[in-house]
């Protein structure tokens, strides 16, 4: 039997396991401390922490789960790391550095449903979901590579944004958030956190309701039905109108603003056609949003998409400004390896069917 990973309990979860088998809270707080600050790598480096608390945990937990399988560095700073987890599965986790700090894009499923024809993440379909542990520990891999450099760096920001489809796993996205949140351990800020949704309306109402403070993006990526049905299966289940219904009342709930990521796909959505229409769809609500518009990474699976060219880039670009639409072109990042996520996954995953 594998035991649960120490990382997937919130700071108000471990209090709750440890005084019920007897323990005070402060034993609690120690144990958090040698976890994220401190962190170390076993139980018996937990110095000041009694000998039959710690045995007691080394019995319950594990503090690593996750493998580095794979690493591929960019020129441009950018670190994809391929995880095998305890079952054998693999997923992805990245490193960015931005001008405002470090960040790092997370994973919560293995695999994904959601089923976007242009995406390599939905190659392979979804496995299971991962702990909030398992995700957690991503980030904690990541930082353990930084304090190994010896260069005082530390993780910053966080993106959900990773394979799979974060509110289809809801209450483990919700306890990874709770623990990195936490400011007595990792201290990343909420509003340095962003969780990217496909879409599931009922489940970003449920979000609003948290007031969490945590950044949300919805990866909408055309502005009607009929298109975004054609390359998104999960509009025929919560279609545009009932998407931004739910993102209205995020708005109203939580007065926050909501990104809307685009990816601009040529000769599909990447017309000034679409932009009007994104323009319109945003309507009176563009003081709170912002649209990401993401030039696409080609993915040899879905080789009827392609990138869209400069040209088009700039007129939907300044066509939605025209509009007074706040909006940006996302800088690109470790375009030198497999920059779309879900493409190191899926050629290791090849290889492994190719080695049976």
């Amino acid at each position: 039997m594998v035991k649960e990973s120490i990382y997937g309990l919130t700071m108000e979860q471990l209090t709750n396991w440890l005084t019920a088998r007897g323990f005070k809270k402060f034993r609690a707080t120690q144990v958090w401390d040698w976890l994220y600050r401190k962190r170390v790598t076993s139980f018996s480096e937990m110095n000041n922490v009694k000998n039959d608390c710690l045995s007691l945990l080394e019995e319950h937990f594990t503090l690593g789960t996750l493998e580095e399988h794979v690493r591929q560095e960019s020129k441009d700073g950018t670190i994809k790391f391929l995880f095998k987890l305890h079952d054998g599965n693999l997923i992805e986790t990245v490193l960015m550095r931005h001008k405002y700090g470090l960040s790092v894009c997370v994973t919560t499923q293995v695999g994904c449903n959601i089923g976007c024809s242009f995406c390599a993440s939905g190659l392979l379909k979804k496995n299971r979901d991962l702990s909030s542990g398992e995700i957690v520990e991503q980030i904690m891999k990541v930082q353990f590579h930084l304090d190994s450099k010896k260069q005082d760096e530390r993780v910053s920001h966080v993106v959900v944004m990773g394979i799979g489809e974060p509110f289809d796993n809801f209450k483990n996205t919700v306890d990874f958030l709770d623990v990195i949140k936490d400011h007595k351990g990792l201290a990343i800020g909420a509003r340095h956190i962003t969780v990217s949704t496909s879409g599931l309306a009922h489940k970003i109402k449920e979000f609003a309701d948290l007031k969490s403070q945590v950044n949300l993006a919805v990866s909408l990526h055309a502005p009607n039905d009929e298109l975004r049905t054609s390359i998104m299966k999960i509009n025929k289940a919560f279609p545009i109108e009932k998407l931004m219904e739910s993102v209205n009342y995020y708005l109203d709930k939580t007065n926050r603003r909501v990104t809307y990521e685009y990816i601009l796909i040529k000769d599909v959505n990447d017309h000034e056609k679409e932009a009007l229409e994104l323009a319109e769809l945003i309507g009176d609500k563009r003081h709170l949003s912002y649209v990401n518009l993401i030039p696409y990474n080609p993915v040899d699976e879905h080789g009827q998409y392609q990138r869209s060219e400069p040209e088009a880039i700039r007129t939907f670009f300044e066509t939605l400004k025209k509009k007074g639409i706040n909006c940006g072109v996302r800088l690109e990042q470790g375009t030198d390896i497999d920059a779309a996520c879900g493409q190191l996954r899926s050629k290791q995953e090849k290889k492994k069917e190719k080695a049976v």
